[in-house]
């Protein structure tokens, strides 16, 4: 999610730090995982973001992600922030927000 935040929102990773995003919801349990909330900035990117935009941050989340040995085809990279987006400007609609649950 912090890549997320850089890339569509231009912070940094210290701005992230010092704004305390993300902002934790739930806590490590024992199995390990956490769920954050997807900062307001982050929420309101992805809901406006354009088609091409969203084609550009995948593609550089993908290159990002292969600098730490992890393979992420752009093409699916793209389908996963062009669903996000979707969701998150569907819940908006709705006056809700969206959480992210990691393992």
């Amino acid at each position: 999610m912090v890549e997320w935040e850089c890339l569509f929102a231009g912070a940094s990773f210290d701005q992230l730090v010092e704004a305390d995003e993300p902002r934790l919801v739930a806590g490590q349990d024992d199995d390990g995982c956490v769920v954050f909330a997807i900062s307001p900035c982050l929420s309101a990117a992805l809901a406006e973001a354009e088609r091409s935009e969203l084609k550009d941050a995948a593609v550089a989340w993908s290159f990002q992600r292969a600098e730490d040995g992890e393979v992420i085809d752009p093409e699916i990279a793209e389908a996963i922030l062009s669903d996000l987006a979707a969701l998150v400007s569907s819940a908006r609609r709705q006056g809700q927000n969206v959480y992210c649950w990691v393992a």
